[in-house]
């Protein structure tokens, strides 16, 4: 259903390509019914009036999830309120970490390693929990991190998260101060921008926007 809906939204679910692939197969021909149904998340791409007028097909729109399909068909194409509103709930936000930590994890492991010997066990540990706070608590937090756009919620998220980084050199015992100063800054500019880039990874995965 997600896919449906990123993909309605980048036009390769919609309109032309569900009237080209009707068109295509002759649909008309291998079905007695006049009635296409679609993913209610894909209904974003599709220009239903457009539909009939091209192939004579009515689109209807199915629930929200699969499993609510034989319910959906056996009460005349009727859905529920609430097989019509998605909820991303922490379980179904929890689906995501995985996946895209898995992609991050050997570029991650070959920074942390350069920057444990260039720059200390302190930025080793910083890139790691940037990372993690763009992959893993960023969907855990979405819905109560302020803002709207993911790139801001992630930009947040960042800075928080930095905030322990950016002190922690300061109380390092015979490193010059301006060591300890570029620390900090290194650890406010480039936490947040890491976790604000991984966090826009997440606005196909999503109807929350």
């Amino acid at each position: 259903g997600i896919n449906v809906w990123c993909a309605a939204g980048k036009g390769t679910f919609g309109t032309t390509a569900l009237i080209g692939r009707v068109q295509k197969v002759q649909l008309d021909k291998l079905v007695a019914h006049t009635t296409i149904l679609l993913p209610q998340l894909g209904a974003s791409g599709v220009a239903a009036h457009k539909v009939q007028k091209a192939t004579g097909f009515t689109v209807k729109y199915g629930p929200i999830r699969a499993h609510a399909l034989p319910l959906f068909l056996s009460t005349g194409l009727q859905a529920s309120e609430e097989n019509r509103r998605i909820q991303f709930t922490l379980r179904d936000r929890l689906v995501l970490p995985p996946v895209e930590f898995m992609h991050a994890i050997l570029p991650t492991a070959a920074l942390a390693a350069a920057l444990w010997f260039l720059a200390g066990p302190v930025a080793a540990l910083a890139i790691i929990a940037a990372v993690l706070a763009g992959t893993v608590l960023f969907p855990a937090l979405l819905p109560f991190i302020p803002t709207h756009d993911f790139s801001s919620k992630g930009l947040l998220l960042g800075v928080i998260i930095a905030i322990p980084f950016a002190i922690l050199p300061a109380g390092m015992a015979g490193v010059p101060a301006w060591a300890n100063a570029a620390g900090a800054l290194a650890a406010v500019l480039v936490m947040p921008a890491v976790t604000a880039y991984l966090a826009l990874n997440f606005t196909g995965s999503t109807t929350f926007t």
